[in-house]
């Protein structure tokens, strides 16, 4: 099984949305309860404002057998605001093949900071690849009290430029 990346397209918003709902409601079943997993991702229709909201951000998709497995999407500052990957996909390389993409990305843009709200789930994922919890947050979701953690990782000073 290889994993390959590629581009965002506008089309692709109902399949990532699709995945963002599975992997809230199937994947992460075992760190939130059904009412908080209902609460985060209510509704399996994709809402209008999706895919203005991945159209806001660095969106990396990962395929594999020739099926969407995942997506992470950054802001062009930083902050990771998505990391998805369908359940039946985790665990094989799919979040490391796009968790590097986005990295490279910001060290090419040369950010010298990342930040993301991590779930319970995603977490130990982050911290494997080096982040610091900043910060263990309980936020309302619709009605619904989550934990979550504000981490960070430090990229370093930008490359200076040689003439």
């Amino acid at each position: 099984m290889s994993v390959t990346t590629r581009a965002y397209h506008t089309d692709d918003a109902e399949t990532l949305f699709a995945i963002f709902y599975e992997a809230i409601h199937d994947g992460a079943s075992a760190h939130y309860s059904l009412a908080q997993r209902q609460a985060w991702a209510p509704g399996s229709t994709m809402p209008a404002t999706w895919p203005d909201r991945l159209a806001a951000l660095d969106v990396c998709v990962a395929q594999s057998d020739g099926e969407i497995a995942g997506f992470m999407a950054a802001s062009l500052q930083g902050y990771i605001d998505f990391a998805f990957v369908r359940p039946r996909w985790m665990g094989r390389s799919v979040a490391q093949t796009l968790y590097d993409v986005i990295l490279e990305r910001a060290r090419g843009a040369n950010l010298t900071r990342m930040t993301t709200h991590a779930s319970l789930l995603a977490r130990p994922f982050f911290a494997r690849q080096g982040w610091q919890v900043d910060e263990m947050e309980i936020v309302d979701i619709n009605g619904e009290q989550l934990k979550r953690f504000a981490m960070s990782l430090t990229l370093g000073a930008p490359h200076e430029q040689t003439l």
